[in-house]
C-alpha cells in the first residue's frame, strides 16, 4: 500500500538533506568575497568591476529556469535531482581548482572572467535543484525547518568561504603579492574550497534516498493535477503583441546606451530584453500550432502564469537581491579606500583592507547561519514569515546605512549583524512560503522561474550601476551603500503586500 504523506524527518534527515548547500555556499563565498580583488589585482580598475562581475547573475539567468525544468523530468538510478548537484559540483571544483592560475596565463583577466562564467554557471546548477529538493524531500509542515536547516548551511560555508584568506595569513601564509600576482591566501583558498564543495555534495547524495516518481504523485494526490493542456491553451491565447513589447523596449535601451552614452554593458540588458520577446513569440507560435509542452513553452508559459504569492514575492526579491549584488561588487573598494585608505592593490594597506572584507562577510553569514535557527523560527511564530522577513529587511538596511556613515573597521562589525539577519531571512522565508504553495510536480521549474527575480536586479546592478556612479559619484563607491539601504527599505515595504496572496488554510 502506497504511503500519501511524506514521513518526519528528523535532525539527520534535515542534515543529510541540506548538507551539500555547504560546499555549494563555500564555493559563492570564495566568488563574492574574492573575485573583485582577483579582478584588480589582474589590472581591472574600480569602473572595470560591474562589466566583469555581469557573468555571475547571466549564468544564473540561463541555467536555473533550464535546469529546473530538466530536473522536474528527470528520473535515473542516481535519482531526480542528485544527478544535478554532482555534475556541479564537479564543474565547480575545477573552475576553483583553475582560477589561481589566471596570472600565468596570456591574457589573465579574460582567462579570470571566463573562469567566473563557469564557476557560477556550475554553481548554479547545483543550487537550483536543491531547492527543489527540500520541497521534495519534506511534508509542507517541515518546510520552514527544511529552509532554516539550509539556510543555516548556507552561513556557515559562507563563514568557511570567507575566513579562508584571514586564517590563512594567521597561520603565515602570505597575503601579499608582487603587483599582478595573487596572494598565496587566496590561491590556497580556492584549491582548499574545491575540496571542501565536493566532499559536502557527495555526502548529501550518498546520505539521500529521493522519493520515486510513484512515490511523488501519491504524495501529491492531494492537490489539484497541473493541466499542462490548459497552460499550452492560455499561451495560444496570449497576443504577440506581448513579445514585441519585450522586442521594442529591449531595441529602446541599446538606442539609449548611444544617446545617453552609458556604458557599453548596458547593451547586454537591452539585448537580454529583445531575446526574450523573441522566444516568447517562438513559443506563442508553437502553441498555436498545436505542438506539445516543451521546455521553451514551459518556461515561457510557466512565467507568465506564476501563481499570484510569486508574483508578489518577486518584487520583494527584486530589491532584496540588487542590496546584495551592490554589497558584494563593492564592499572591498569600500572598506579598502575608505576605512584603510588604499586603493593600490599591491599594498599592504589594500591587502588588509581585503582580508577585512573577509572577516565582515564571515559576520554576516555567521550571523546568518545562528539566526535561521535560533532567531527567525521564534519571530515566524510571533509575527508570522510575512512581518518576519519585513523586519529583517529592515535591520539589514540599518546595517548598510552603518558602512555609509562609519569609518572603523571594528564598528562595521554591528553592521553586518543586520545585513546577516536580513540575510538569513532571504534565504529562508520566501522559499519556505513558495514550497508550501506550489505544485509538486513544477517544483523544480517554480524554482528555477524565481531565480529570475534574483537574477535581473543583479544584471542591472552589473550594467546599470556603473553609468549611474559615473555620471552622480565618480570614484566615491561609498555613495552605493545608501542605494543597497534604500533598496532593502523597499524590499520590506513590498513584503507587506505578500500575505493577501497566501492561502489562509
Amino acid at each position: 500500500m502506497s504511503r500519501t504523506e511524506k514521513p518526519l524527518q528528523g535532525f539527520w534527515g534535515l542534515w543529510n538533506i541540506s548538507f551539500g548547500f555547504f560546499g555549494i555556499q563555500i564555493g559563492f563565498a570564495l566568488q563574492n568575497a574574492n573575485m573583485s580583488r582577483v579582478f584588480q589585482t589582474l589590472g581591472a580598475s574600480m569602473d572595470d568591476l560591474p562589466a566583469l562581475w555581469v557573468a555571475a547573475p547571466l549564468t544564473g539567468l540561463i541555467v536555473q529556469p533550464i535546469i529546473g525544468h530538466l530536473s522536474d523530468r528527470t528520473w535515473t538510478r542516481l535519482g531526480r535531482r542528485r544527478p544535478y548537484f554532482l555534475t556541479g559540483a564537479l564543474l565547480s571544483a575545477f573552475a576553483l581548482f583553475l582560477m589561481p592560475f589566471a596570472p600565468t596565463i596570456a591574457a589573465p583577466l579574460v582567462f579570470a572572467a571566463a573562469m567566473l562564467w563557469v564557476l557560477d554557471a556550475s554553481l548554479n546548477i547545483s543550487m537550483e535543484p536543491f531547492r527543489a529538493f527540500v520541497g521534495d524531500m519534506l511534508r509542507t509542515d517541515q518546510h520552514a525547518a527544511g529552509y532554516a536547516v539550509q539556510t543555516a548551511f548556507i552561513g556557515a560555508g559562507a563563514v568557511m568561504g570567507s575566513i579562508f584568506p584571514f586564517l590563512l595569513e594567521h597561520l603565515g601564509v602570505s597575503n601579499v603579492a608582487a603587483p599582478g600576482a595573487l596572494p598565496d591566501t587566496v590561491r590556497f583558498s580556492f584549491w582548499t574550497g574545491a575540496v571542501a564543495l565536493l566532499v559536502a555534495v557527495v555526502w548529501t547524495v550518498v546520505t539521500t534516498r529521493e522519493f520515486s516518481p510513484e512515490e511523488q504523485a501519491a504524495f501529491a494526490s492531494h492537490q489539484t493535477p497541473v493541466d499542462e493542456a490548459a497552460m499550452m491553451r492560455a499561451l495560444a491565447d496570449k497576443p504577440t503583441l506581448a513579445g514585441m513589447v519585450w522586442i521594442a523596449l529591449g531595441a529602446a535601451v541599446v538606442v539609449l546606451v548611444d544617446v545617453l552614452a552609458l556604458e557599453k554593458e548596458v547593451l547586454l540588458l537591452g539585448g537580454l530584453m529583445a531575446l526574450y520577446g523573441v522566444l516568447t513569440l517562438i513559443a506563442i507560435r508553437m502553441a498555436r500550432a498545436g505542438r506539445p509542452p516543451n521546455m521553451l513553452s514551459s518556461i515561457v508559459g510557466d512565467f507568465s502564469g506564476m501563481p499570484p504569492v510569486m508574483k508578489r514575492l518577486a518584487l520583494v526579491q527584486f530589491f532584496s537581491w540588487s542590496a546584495l549584488f551592490i554589497m558584494w561588487i563593492n564592499t572591498t573598494p569600500v572598506v579598502t579606500q575608505y576605512v584603510f585608505g588604499s586603493t593600490d592593490t599591491a599594498s599592504t594597506a589594500y591587502n588588509e583592507g581585503a582580508n577585512w572584507v573577509n572577516v565582515l562577510f564571515t559576520v554576516y553569514n555567521g550571523v546568518a547561519a545562528v539566526a535561521a535557527l535560533a532567531l527567525l523560527p521564534v519571530m515566524s511564530r510571533r509575527f508570522g514569515p510575512v512581518r518576519t522577513h519585513s523586519i529583517c529587511l529592515t535591520l539589514g538596511a540599518l546595517g548598510f546605512l552603518g558602512f555609509f556613515v562609519l569609518r572603523d573597521a571594528n564598528a562595521l562589525i554591528a553592521a553586518e549583524i543586520g545585513i546577516g539577519i536580513a540575510w538569513a531571512s532571504i534565504l529562508a522565508m520566501p522559499y519556505a512560503i513558495l514550497a508550501s504553495n506550489l505544485p509538486q510536480s513544477k517544483l523544480g521549474i517554480y524554482m528555477g522561474l524565481f531565480n529570475i527575480f534574483i537574477v535581473v536586479p543583479q544584471l542591472l546592478v552589473a550594467t546599470v550601476m556603473g553609468s549611474i556612479m559615473l555620471w552622480l559619484f565618480p570614484g566615491e563607491p561609498i555613495w552605493t551603500m545608501l542605494f543597497a539601504a534604500a533598496a532593502w527599505i523597499i524590499a520590506a515595504l513590498a513584503m507587506t503586500r505578500v500575505s493577501a496572496a497566501i492561502p489562509q488554510e
